[in-house]
């Protein structure tokens, strides 16, 4: 029987490289090994020893012959030899023209200037009277400052919400101890002090409620066209609705900051408050049985437009509690309007009986 150690040895294959790979050192700096490369070994002589290393494979263009051109999917030609395969890094370790690292696992710069960060600013800011739009505080912490924070946010009618802090290391990369908060471009109003005032003053309340809108442009938008239209004051919850930040003052074109904006802890509280005041409410709801201009309805007195969400519009609660319900005729196939668009057409109907009543 023949004994397997009294084989000869195999010849060893010549190692060739996989296509597409690529080799990095331990600086991160890609390499050729010189096991691929035989033409690279030392002792070969001078001719290839000037030469600097290059890749074979899909980097490079060693494997083309001189002068020869490759072309691509758009015809556009390869310059052989000239073009580098892959950029050179420049005296600060990055890419030519390139500042960016190769790994990037930091967060994104911060995304808005009005921001605070840390337990004691925050607080401090709420002391202050300062106008918060949302606080989001680090998930089982529980100490002094945070119960002190949730207090006076709840107070004031601020949400408050615990997240994991990957969501706090999102928002901002610099020390935030477990708080961050966004800061209102703008002051709330209350709401029973401009009605009293309006009614004071003699004026027609024309308002408007946004019941849990949460896209900012949608919001921006709806803020211009109801400060072209006569709007008065525009009302939205504390909790769901959209934060009205930088985006949603360039959508509005400064209407935000012209136009006063309440916001109600509950808009079930706000709807019966403004029956109880003698002001109209009227929901704009594709549940609705008339449409708006089929039946001549007075909107000449003290109204309150009232617009639902994206996904599910008016809530029940609201719905119930609206004096009026009108929907917007559409004949079309999709039977669908953005909500910015269908508050502009309510909108624009409470303004055109006023104008020509005042005519």
């Amino acid at each position: 029987m023949e004994n397997p150690l009294d084989r000869p040895e195999r010849p060893r294959r010549t190692q060739k490289p996989v296509a597409g790979r690529r080799f990095y050192d331990s600086q991160n700096r890609q390499v050729t090994p010189k096991q691929f490369r035989p033409d690279r070994q030392a002792g070969l002589g001078d001719e290839f020893s000037d030469r600097p290393a290059r890749p074979r494979g899909r980097g490079g263009s060693d494997n083309q012959p001189e002068g020869s051109e490759r072309r691509f999917g758009n015809d556009r030609p390869d310059r052989g030899g000239d073009r580098p395969p892959f950029r050179e890094r420049d005296d600060r370790g990055g890419r030519g023209g390139d500042d960016r690292p190769r790994f990037n696992h930091k967060p994104a710069a911060d995304r808005s200037i009005d921001m605070l960060f840390g337990l004691r600013p925050i607080l401090e800011a709420l002391n202050a009277g300062r106008t918060l739009e949302k606080i989001f505080l680090l998930r089982g912490t529980k100490n002094s400052l945070v119960s002190d924070i949730s207090e006076l946010a709840r107070a004031a009618g601020i949400q408050v919400q615990l997240v994991p802090v990957e969501k706090l290391d999102g928002l901002t990369r610099k020390n935030h101890q477990g708080a961050v908060a966004f800061v209102s471009p703008i002051d709330f109003a209350p709401l029973d002090s401009i009605v009293s005032t309006l009614f004071e003053e003699g004026k027609v309340p024309f308002l408007l409620l946004l019941d849990r809108i949460t896209d900012v442009r949608n919001f921006g938008a709806i803020a211009r066209t109801a400060e072209c239209l006569g709007v008065q004051a525009l009302v939205v919850p504390s909790h769901g609705a959209a934060q009205i930040n930088g985006d949603a003052l360039k959508t509005s074109a400064g209407a935000l900051n012209l136009l006063p904006v309440c916001r109600e802890k509950d808009l079930r509280d706000t709807v019966r408050f403004l029956k109880d005041s003698g002001i109209t409410v009227v929901a704009c709801t594709e549940k609705a049985d008339e449409a708006v201009g089929a039946h001549e309805i007075d909107f000449s007195g003290p109204v309150a437009v009232l617009m639902g969400s994206e996904e599910d519009g008016i809530s029940p609660e609201l719905l119930r509690l609206a004096d009026v319900k009108l929907k917007v005729p559409m004949a079309g196939q999709i039977q669908s309007l953005n909500v910015s668009v269908a508050a502009g057409i309510m909108l624009f109907e409470v303004a055109r009986q006023r104008v020509t009543t005042e005519e």
